[in-house]
């Protein structure tokens, strides 16, 4: 895959990507703002499985808050969360602050190149695969890349965190 930074606009996570020189592929789509998945309309205008595209979404817990990177097509498990990151409770984080503490949008949220680096967990699913698609850090714009190169990026583990 090619390191495109240029067909991203520049989003703090293709600058974060090129910088660590981690190779990926930059997914432009046209975002339909009715859509009522930001995923799942970009599984569909990628032309790409939904279990191959992943939504990122922060939990609070008793620990702070969390990234959960989950398939599009499935939900996070917010007891499975807690428990692979130390936590005994998790409850989905409010998007006000989890736009603040990432500095991205919702339905655009990266889990690359977040304001405020916070523990992340990749559903093991995505270990299926030789690439996934995360966001871009836009609505969008998803990004193509190896998992494991998503988890040296972001400092994260795996564990089973979805659930259908």
């Amino acid at each position: 895959m090619a390191r495109r930074a240029d067909a991203a606009g520049g989003t703090p996570a293709t600058v974060a990507l090129t910088a660590a020189g981690i190779a990926f592929t930059a997914h432009p789509y046209r975002h339909d703002p009715a859509a009522a998945s930001f995923g799942l309309e970009a599984a569909e205008a990628l032309g790409v499985e939904p279990e191959r595209v992943f939504k990122t979404l922060l939990a609070d817990t008793d620990a702070g808050l969390v990234v959960g990177i989950v398939p599009v097509a499935g939900r996070l498990d917010l007891k499975a969360l807690a428990t692979a990151v130390g936590a005994k409770r998790a409850v989905m984080a409010d998007p006000a602050v989890a736009e603040r503490r990432t500095g991205y949008v919702v339905g655009g949220i990266s889990p690359i190149g977040q304001r405020t680096t916070l523990p992340t967990v990749l559903d093991e699913t995505a270990e299926l695969f030789d690439t996934v698609f995360v966001s871009g850090g836009r609505r969008g714009l998803d990004l193509e890349l190896a998992p494991a190169d998503l988890l040296r990026i972001t400092g994260g583990r795996v564990a089973a965190i979805a659930r259908d």
